[in-house]
């Protein structure tokens, strides 16, 4: 039995409109045989929740060019633990503050990966986590 491909969404959340660099970890993550779904630019926390619920997604890649990653990412950390999508793990890329990394890290973000990060990097770093699953509802 072969194990099913990694589902990860990737996003450009906020009012961000600077793509090639998720287009490119897109593409490598695809090419890497990742199963890849693209949210496309300009979306809200709501938004891609929905989409990493709709696509029963492993991971949720979210790309920050904006400055906005302190008031966005928490947002949507927020959002996945309400819908129940706690085991979706979440990483982060774009300008990041070195700063601003460990405050990520601790609301529960993976791993932040800045640019011009190799696109092997990201894919061993995503093969080599575990699989989470999510946790059964008590009924």
């Amino acid at each position: 039995m072969t194990t099913p491909p990694i589902r990860i969404v990737l996003a450009k959340i906020g009012l961000d409109g600077h793509d090639r660099g998720i287009k490119v970890v897109a593409r490598g993550l695809r090419d890497a045989g990742f199963h890849v779904i693209y949210a496309g630019l300009w979306q809200t926390p709501e938004s891609v929740v929905r989409t990493v619920a709709d696509e029963d997604a492993d991971w949720l890649g979210l790309s920050i060019l904006s400055g906005a990653h302190m008031t966005l990412v928490p947002r949507v950390l927020h959002l996945l633990r309400t819908a129940g999508l706690e085991h979706v793990g979440v990483i982060v890329g774009g300008i990041i503050p070195e700063s601003d990394v460990p405050k990520l890290l601790d609301m529960g973000v993976a791993r932040v990966f800045g640019p011009g990060t190799p696109i092997p990097e990201i894919v061993d770093f995503l093969r080599s986590s575990p699989r989470r699953t999510p946790t059964p509802s008590v009924s």
